[in-house]
C-alpha cells in the first residue's frame, strides 16, 4: 500500500522560503503522478504542483507559478515542494497525494486525480 509521509512545514514570515518533503513508499516513481495540495480552513482543498513521474512533466497553479518548484528524488523516494517568496495567501495544511490512474495526466491539479493521501504538514506564512 502506498504510503505518504510529509514534513518541513512550519511557520515563517512573508517573503520567506520553505521546503516541504514527502516520504514515499509503495509507489513507483514510473508510473503516473504525484502532487501537492492545500486546504485553508473554509475553503476547498486545491492543487499547488504535481509531477507527471513517467517524463517528469510538472503542473503548478497560477497562483505559485514562479515561487514554487516540485521535484523527486527517486534514490530518497522524496518528493519536495521548494517554496519561496511565501505569501499570508499560502497559509494552508499541506498535503502530499499519488494517483495510480494515467488519467491524473489530464487533470493533475484536481484532487479527485490522486488515490492516496498524506495526513498533511502545516504551513503558517505571518505577514
Amino acid at each position: 500500500q502506498v504510503q505518504l509521509v510529509e514534513s518541513g512545514g512550519g511557520s515563517v514570515q512573508a517573503g520567506g522560503s520553505l521546503r516541504l518533503s514527502c516520504a514515499v513508499s509503495g509507489y513507483t516513481y514510473s508510473d503516473y503522478c504525484m502532487g501537492w495540495f492545500r486546504q485553508a480552513p473554509g475553503k476547498e482543498r486545491e492543487g499547488v504542483a504535481a509531477i507527471y513521474t513517467r517524463d517528469g512533466n510538472t503542473f503548478y497553479a497560477d497562483s505559485v507559478k514562479g515561487r514554487f518548484t516540485i521535484s523527486r528524488d527517486n534514490a530518497k523516494s522524496t518528493l519536495y515542494l521548494q517554496m519561496y517568496s511565501l505569501k499570508p495567501e499560502d497559509t494552508a495544511m499541506y498535503y502530499c497525494a499519488a494517483s495510480a490512474r494515467s488519467a491524473c495526466y489530464r487533470i493533475p491539479l484536481n484532487h479527485y486525480a490522486m488515490d492516496y493521501w498524506g495526513k498533511g504538514t502545516l504551513v503558517t506564512i505571518s505577514s
